[in-house]
């Protein structure tokens, strides 16, 4: 609805002394207001203001017009409705979805985190048992002692307590070694729950996964030719690598040992160092110890 703004002289001595001016002199300013006239005089005029003399000009002011020229009218009930614009939802949507990104990628990585830990925590629980069964097996060795034991002649049997590490080959994933002792640390499996000396052997397996298992045999007396049993218990799963590195008392360091060769002067080591890496996806925990062994059976002179 449209109206026209008009000024409307509001002073009528004013409006006279302007009638009354000699010619070439400057009108006098008079106090001024707008008055809108609506096409619909229903409705009550909205532009009611008084105008300030910084907008006054001789020559509209001689016409009657205001310097604003027309102003708009809007009538009730004709207003814009309140809401959001289609880029003030974007804009929010936009937002909200890196907030909810963020988010999830925080959760994913202290889940991924806790997954780790535990992950690990496992593997170092299974290697310190491992390792406190392999110390407790060679504390517990029993050895064949002079005058007792005699270097066996050549069409004799071993001595039933020596102690043997060999190196093998094992399901091309390298060489691991097996030990080979008597020990009093028996387990009882497979209903053999009588006491004694038994003949104990590590060994390693290869799994279908690539990795490798620490495998232990627990043989009562008479002892059996030694043969690879899936009923031997694991004591170690997910192993890179394990070695035994021996020591006799002059503090040289061997790979393998045999107490029944001459090539060892059929003695036994005095200590025995054990590594042992295992593989938790690409990272390699390495667990070592040195175990010194309370019996010796010194070199033959």
């Amino acid at each position: 609805m449209i109206a026209d703004c008009r000024l409307q002289i509001a002073d009528p001595i004013v409006r006279r002394s302007q009638q009354t001016a000699m010619p070439g002199s400057y009108p006098v300013p008079a106090r001024r207001r707008r008055v809108c006239i609506l096409s619909a005089s229903s409705q009550k005029p909205a532009c009611d203001e008084p105008f300030g003399h910084e907008s006054f000009d001789p020559e509209l002011m001689t016409k009657g017009l205001a310097a604003e020229g027309p102003c708009r009218v809007e009538a009730r009930g004709q207003r814009r409705a309140a809401g959001f614009t289609l880029m003030e939802i974007l804009i929010a949507i936009t937002i909200l979805a890196i907030v909810v990104t963020t988010a999830l990628a925080s959760f994913n990585a202290v889940f991924s985190t806790t997954e780790v830990l535990d992950d690990s925590a496992n593997l170092y629980e299974m290697a310190h048992t491992c390792m406190k069964r392999i110390v407790f097996d060679l504390t517990s060795i029993h050895l064949g002692q002079r005058p007792l034991y005699k270097p066996p002649e050549f069409d004799q049997p071993p001595d039933p307590y020596r102690l043997v590490a060999t190196t093998e080959e094992t399901g091309g994933t390298g060489f691991a070694q097996n030990l080979r002792f008597t020990s009093r640390a028996h387990l009882p499996f497979e209903k053999s729950p009588r006491e004694g000396i038994v003949e104990i052997i590590y060994y390693l397996q290869a799994t279908d996964d690539g990795y490798l298992e620490l495998k232990r045999a627990d043989n009562p007396y008479p002892y059996p030719e030694f043969e690879k049993k899936s009923s031997d218990p694991v004591l170690c799963k997910y192993i890179k690598s394990l070695s035994f590195k021996f020591f006799d008392k002059n503090g040289i360091e061997f790979d393998v040992w045999d107490s029944d060769s001459d090539e060892f002067g059929y003695a036994t080591p005095v200590a025995i160092a054990v590594k042992l890496e295992l593989l938790n996806k690409t990272e390699t925990h390495t667990f070592e110890t040195m175990v010194s062994l309370p019996l010796l059976r010194p070199s033959a002179e």
